[in-house]
């Protein structure tokens, strides 16, 4: 209980103020906001953690090849899943595949497992946002998008992060502060706009996206566990993993569905229900995690 309430609860409050804000139709840009996180923060955030991580690179390679893995494991068993289901792939694997990451799985990485967990967490998130990019948006529009990886800031924060980490390139300490500043801004600003997100999108299958839910969370935690047990992770390495496998599905999808016109609403029921679930199940993984 020591560890789990405070991981979770500034997580949930932070979202639920920024629930709270667009429900009392408080001002938030939430695409000026979105624009910031996308193209400033979330890559200084990358960048900077990984620039002064002390991990060893066979580690991060490591974790970044159990993510690889787990994917492939969401895809499919998400697939049969849904055949079973009789669902379209098209609208529903892109979101049993590709967790929260990012808005959730970062700050709750950094709450129950620290500033190394926090580093795992980054990885395990750029390998998923990649493959969220390609697959995930393959899948839902029926073709490849290789210009947006190529286009997302995600990728040369990556490889500048471990260029300066491990080729043992100082950063000067007026870029330090900088980039610490927008890392520290980064963290809120994504819980606040996931609140607002939620707070915007309409569950109109309730039954139909608890079942999802339900696949998307478990088979993330099944694959999370066993994964790292296979690989042998342990303390902050081991408890990033599994919660980043464990998270909800991210909003990019229900963005993708709208993009291709793949049943937005059912996938936005899914985002908010499955959202909704985690706020019971991340407290029970972390008490497995860290009794």
């Amino acid at each position: 209980m020591s560890v789990i309430l405070p991981a979770v609860l500034p997580v949930f409050i932070t979202a639920l103020i920024g629930y709270g804000l667009a429900k009392a139709n408080r001002p938030f840009d939430n695409k000026t906001i979105t624009f910031l996180v996308a193209s400033i923060g979330t890559p200084s955030l990358v960048f900077f953690n990984l620039a002064n991580t002390t991990v060893a690179p066979g580690a991060l390679a490591t974790i970044a090849a159990a993510t690889a893995v787990a994917v492939g494991f969401y895809l499919a068993v998400g697939a049969i899943a849904l055949r079973v289901l009789g669902l379209k792939g098209n609208t529903f694997l892109p979101s049993l595949a590709f967790p929260n990451a990012g808005n959730l799985g970062l700050p709750l990485a950094l709450y129950a497992a620290g500033q190394e967990g926090l580093n795992y967490a980054i990885v395990i998130f750029a390998i998923t946002s990649i493959l969220n990019l390609t697959a995930g948006q393959a899948i839902a529009a029926g073709k490849n998008n290789w210009l947006a990886v190529m286009r997302s800031p995600i990728l040369p924060a990556v490889a500048l992060g471990l260029l300066f980490a491990y080729g043992d390139i100082p950063i000067p300490l007026w870029a330090t502060n900088t980039l610490e500043m927008l890392s520290g801004l980064t963290i809120p600003l994504m819980l606040l706009m996931l609140g607002t997100s939620l707070a915007k999108i309409q569950v109109t299958t309730f039954g139909r996206s608890a079942i999802l839910s339900v696949v998307r969370i478990g088979m993330g935690t099944i694959a999370g566990f066993t994964l790292a047990a296979l690989f042998g992770f342990t303390g902050p390495e081991r408890i990033a993993f599994v919660l980043q496998c464990a998270m909800p599905v991210a909003v990019f999808n229900y963005v993708f569905a709208q993009m291709y016109d793949n049943e937005p609403g059912e996938v936005a029921s899914l985002v908010v229900v499955s959202t909704l679930l985690s706020v019971v199940t991340t407290p029970i993984i972390l008490a497995v995690l860290a009794p």
